[in-house]
């Protein structure tokens, strides 16, 4: 989803008005592609094969139980990242601007959080359930939803901070953040529990959020306190983002460098946090938006040697596809029966295949359905954005 001042989702019969970072929307469309069907592959290719490599593999296409960390952990907080980018990309103040300049932008700003939000609940009531009349039986909390919190906070402080303040910022919310885990007491509870039930973000969502939680359990995966965190992962995309828009006096192979070095490290303090504050994607601890954030960096220092330095592009353009219409496909997951629409294209051809390689096919299909509306809206320069 774009940073773009407009006030709702249209279609757009033109192209996006200005020169995007490809790296970006490639690595945005290679993060949806595992919400496409992609972690399907790898558990196809180990039924077609044995390969105990392909069984790994589909291992890390799994989100860990609790705590722990595994590749398709990375897909949710990767996208706030690269909503990050893409605000540092064009970083603009506003607090200097007259009042009635900077309103458009708030009430953007304002409509893209809410819209977020509305279409998160959306989501989470999609395959037929439909939401609940009852305000009190809809889940609020959503991935879209955080999404939307933790870019319109980094928003605000871009718009009116500096960078030195916005990386303070981020610091002082981890600490914050780890401070409240470890040290502070609650009623009916323990500081430093790590557990679903036992947790200080399972007793501030009791207190703060509306409507039910996941699976109504006492933690809700997108609550409200793990959200704060969240805000984080953006904070890292937007000095990302505002370190490659700028030139570097030693080129842009320079920038590869620095932000591998940058990612790796991350990881590494990560990890090394690990012991006292466990890397957990419900909690959204501290240690894990370390890890998520050096893998984030990993990722686009990788993405954009071989797109924008290299300019070995043509290959990217599957996931460019992908990228630049994602607010569609991550909709499409929970709204439209894909494997409906698949089995009705191409089952004929599916069991025309060896048993054996079915599986593999099947998925094949699944993914091919999905991009070949993307690729028709991309070729029509339709390009759905908030």
């Amino acid at each position: 989803m774009s940073v773009k001042p407009a006030t709702r989702i249209h279609s757009e019969q033109t192209k996006p008005d200005k020169p995007r970072l490809k790296s970006l929307d490639a690595l945005r469309g290679f993060d949806m592609f595992w919400i496409i069907g992609g972690e399907g592959l790898f558990a196809a290719m180990f039924a077609l094969t044995g390969w105990a490599g392909w069984q790994l593999a589909a291992g890390q296409m799994q989100h860990s139980q609790w705590h722990g960390f595994t590749l398709y952990d990375l897909i949710f907080p990767l996208f706030i990242f690269l909503s990050g980018v893409a605000l540092g990309l064009s970083p603009k103040r506003l607090d200097k601007l007259p009042y009635h300049l900077r309103m458009p932008l708030y009430r953007h700003a304002l409509k893209r959080l809410a819209l977020l939000i509305s279409l998160g609940v959306l989501y989470n009531h999609g395959w037929g359930a439909g939401i609940p009349t009852d305000p009190e039986q809809i889940r609020f909390s959503s991935v879209l939803a955080r999404i939307g919190f933790a870019w319109f906070l980094a928003a605000i402080l871009v718009w009116h901070t500096s960078l030195r303040t916005q990386i303070f910022t981020a610091v002082g919310i981890l600490v914050f953040y780890s401070l409240l885990l470890c040290f502070m007491p609650f009623p009916g509870g323990q500081a430093g529990v790590f557990t679903m039930d036992g947790s200080i973000n399972a007793y501030v969502d009791g207190l703060l959020r509306p409507g039910i939680a996941y699976q109504h359990r006492a933690l809700d995966p997108e609550g409200v306190l793990s959200t704060l965190p969240a805000v984080v992962n953006a904070l890292v995309g937007v000095f990302v983002g505002q370190f490659i828009v700028r030139p570097h006096d030693k080129g842009d192979w320079a920038k590869v460098g620095i932000m591998a070095l940058s990612g790796s490290v991350l990881l590494a303090l990560g990890w090394l946090l690990n012991p006292l504050i466990p890397v957990n994607k419900d909690l959204w601890t501290p240690s894990f938006v370390l890890v998520t954030s050096g893998w984030s960096l990993l990722f686009l220092a990788l993405f954009y040697a071989i797109i924008d330095v290299l300019k070995w592009q043509k290959w990217s353009f599957v996931f460019v596809v992908i990228g630049t219409n994602a607010i569609i496909i991550y909709l499409g997951s929970s709204l439209i029966d894909w494997q409906y629409i698949t089995r009705s294209v191409f089952g004929g051809v599916i069991q025309a295949f060896p048993s054996a390689s079915q599986p593999l096919v099947g998925v094949v299909g699944f993914i091919t359905v999905q991009w070949l509306i993307l690729w028709w809206m991309y070729r029509r320069n339709i390009f759905i954005r908030i």
